[in-house]
């Protein structure tokens, strides 16, 4: 009889395996120390609850007697949610990479000595019976068991290599200071690999990359290159049309599993949609305001709010690609039902505008996917375009309701601090932008959650759940919510926030940086001691948390004229150089950090009284400006940063200061010229 030990995790995902009759175990000293005592090998599964293809194993095998009975007897079995012990996942993925020669991905299957948890052996799904040129699961299991028994010096040569091989992912050597040039190649390599025809980059499956996005779309307008904001502007759009947009409910889906974005793999990551949400509204602003960027942002946001953040103000993680046991069940419709729903008016432009009037897309039925703009509808059927728009806000209104009785797709509402700290920045930032407050509210009420329950003496968690705070966070974490911390900042001035981000900064020079070659370690120096420590260079599905502490280190340097800030910035991007140049578009992070460091961000510092600094931060916005810090502090604030203090203004009047670097311009004096002073970085 199986021991239920995953019943108290924090993590869903662990709990929908706890009834399992798999003898599974967390990953603990006690797991551990019985693959030791025992001479098991230990089986790592990694998944996480909104993964199709872990409920498929599990289902599968999982809850399969007869397979369980032979991991029962062979391995001491150990579940692991990817979300909350990132670094495990980040280590046995490159491990698989290095053993297989492919590409990770979830559920990942990993054999590990027990002696020093070294991988022998890694895959990701295994059917239960021989499929596709895969092995059956069971069949596997004795596979592996018996080589681990008939083949130790073999394995025990493998793992020497395999730690070695390790070590080097991240042993590249520091280089010199780098210059521009692999901006400059970043930007011809994306090109290389551009889709014209429908956006976003190679093939199918298609990812959003919102980083690449964000580097195209900035570095475009700084260097007046209109083919790459062309690159960024029409993937946006070609997402925003696409069915990995939900159309209905808000919020994006993880990616498209063909290349025309019409089809996604339905589940609802937190972690993409705050990286997006930040996109779009730089791409409103960017193009000119153009509406549909900002109904994007809308749509995304009302999602986040009315799903996705709890009552105590965190953000839930994810939600599910199946419902009722089937991927996307819980989004796609018939055409007999959206007809019983709408009258014939709202039908007729809605069926041409998403497809309903074409053959199915998904599994005999209809995923919703832009077809038609409203000016070709209004123009086909003889109306104004405005009434179009008011027959399909009325159609999605009529749907969405509907759609909200069927069964829900499952919800992990665990509160991660990175992804959290992602999203508050995309609130924050397409708040500030596009001038929601009901956004900004969002967004501190998420930072206030995570200062009180994940903030412990001076030290922040990486997870919690039904109030339950727990292990020890990683550089995402504190590099991602010092950044978010300095984007709030910018929504109106706050000494508290200030200290707050300064804290977490040092606490990245503390425990994090690499004191001999420079850089950061994705696990703190007291954490708990794995086959390796990562120093994460790219960007992979969120940004690299190097380059993010690169770029609030510059920023905080400038703020408060810390130097020690300043420096570990550079350190950290002679370390990152050599990566940089030989895969220049894969760290998209590191090459912000490296554009303010060879040219140092502008800064608007406005200062005056309280009543009108509204006015003047919104002709800040009155043009696009590529990384410019604009913060607004009133005339009587005190106990400021040595990078505002000097910023002053008289009794009664309002002054802005353009700097850049340490360097300022004489103070604007009104409206007009803080609006006329907006030129790209």
């Amino acid at each position: 009889m199986t021991v239920n030990r995953l019943q108290h995790a924090t993590s869903p995902y662990l709990q929908q395996h706890a009834d399992n009759p798999v003898d599974w175990w967390p990953w603990c000293d006690e797991s551990l120390e019985l693959a030791r005592r025992e001479d098991r090998p230990i089986l790592l599964s990694v998944g996480y609850s909104a993964c199709h293809w872990c409920h498929v194993m599990a289902h599968e095998s999982f809850e399969d007697p007869a397979t369980a009975a032979v991991m029962n007897e062979l391995f001491v079995n150990i579940k692991v949610d990817r979300e909350e012990r990132p670094d495990l996942d980040r280590i046995y993925q490159t491990a698989h990479q290095l053993l297989s020669r492919r590409p990770g991905g979830w559920p990942l299957t990993v054999f590990l000595t027990p002696d020093d948890h070294s991988p022998f052996f890694a895959g990701t799904y295994f059917p239960p019976e021989p499929r596709h040129g895969l092995p059956g699961f069971a069949d596997l299991l004795r596979q592996i068991d018996r080589a681990y028994r008939e083949q130790r010096a073999a394995i025990d040569e493998q793992n020497a290599s395999l730690r070695s091989a390790l070590a080097e992912v991240d042993a590249t050597p520091p280089g010199d200071d780098p210059d521009q040039a692999p901006i400059v190649d970043a930007l011809r390599q994306l090109a290389a690999q551009y889709d014209a025809a429908h956006g976003g980059f190679g093939g199918a499956p298609k990812f959003p990359h919102p980083g690449t996005l964000r580097f195209l779309l900035r570095e475009g307008v700084r260097r007046g290159d209109a083919a790459a904001v062309e690159m960024a502007l029409h993937t946006l759009e070609r997402m925003a049309n696409g069915g990995i947009n939900d159309h209905l409910g808000g919020g994006f889906c993880r990616y498209s599993v063909d290349q025309y974005w019409m089809i996604p793999h339905f589940e609802k990551m937190l972690y993409d949609n705050g990286q997006l949400l930040a996109v779009y509204a730089e791409a409103w602003l960017a193009a000119g305001r153009r509406p549909l960027f900002k109904h994007v942002c809308e749509r995304t946001a009302e999602w986040v709010m009315r799903e996705m953040q709890a009552p105590d103000g965190g953000y839930y993680a994810s939600l599910d690609a199946d419902s009722e046991g089937e991927e996307g069940k819980y989004y796609v419709w018939t055409p007999a039902e959206v007809v019983a729903l709408l009258d014939d008016a709202e039908y007729r432009v809605f069926a041409a505008r998403y497809g309903l009037d074409r053959a199915a897309n998904f599994e005999g039925h209809w995923h919703l996917h832009t077809f038609a703009d409203t000016a070709a509808i209004a123009e086909r059927i003889g109306r104004e375009p405005r009434e179009v728009r008011k027959l399909l806000l009325s159609a999605r209104h009529k749907l969405l309701a509907v759609r909200e009785q069927r069964v829900r797709p499952g919800r992990d509402d665990k509160i991660l601090t990175s992804w959290n700290a992602l999203m508050i920045k995309g609130m924050a930032k397409a708040g500030r932008l596009i001038g929601r407050d009901d956004w900004l509210d969002s967004a501190r009420r998420a930072l206030a959650f995570l200062r009180a329950r994940h903030w412990r003496d001076g030290r922040l968690l990486a997870t919690s759940r039904d109030g339950r705070a727990q292990l020890n966070a990683y550089l995402d974490d504190y590099a991602y919510l010092a950044d978010a911390v300095l984007e709030l900042l910018q929504a109106g001035w706050d000494n508290a926030l200030y200290a707050f981000a300064c804290e977490l900064a040092e606490r990245l020079l503390e425990h994090f940086e690499d004191r001999e070659h420079g850089g950061f370690f994705f696990t703190s120096d007291d954490h708990e001691a794995l086959v390796h420590r990562p120093k994460p260079l790219g960007d992979d599905a969120m940004p690299s948390g190097n380059g993010v502490a690169v770029e609030v280190l510059q920023r905080l340097a400038l703020l408060g004229g810390e130097l020690r800030f300043h420096d570990a910035a550079r350190r950290a991007l002679r370390a990152s150089a050599r990566a940089i140049a030989r895969a220049p578009h894969a760290h998209v992070g590191l090459l912000e950090g490296l554009h303010h460091h060879l040219e140092p961000a502008e800064q608007l510092v406005i200062r005056g009284p309280a009543d009108g600094l509204d006015d003047w931060q919104r002709a800040a916005l009155h043009r696009y400006v590529p990384g410019r810090l604009v913060l607004a502090v009133e005339t009587a604030a005190s106990g400021l940063p040595a990078g505002l203090a000097d910023k002053v203004a008289g009794p009664g009047e309002t002054l802005a200061y353009r700097c850049r670097g340490t360097t300022c311009e004489p103070p604007l004096r009104d409206l007009d010229s803080v609006a006329a002073a907006n030129a790209a970085d």
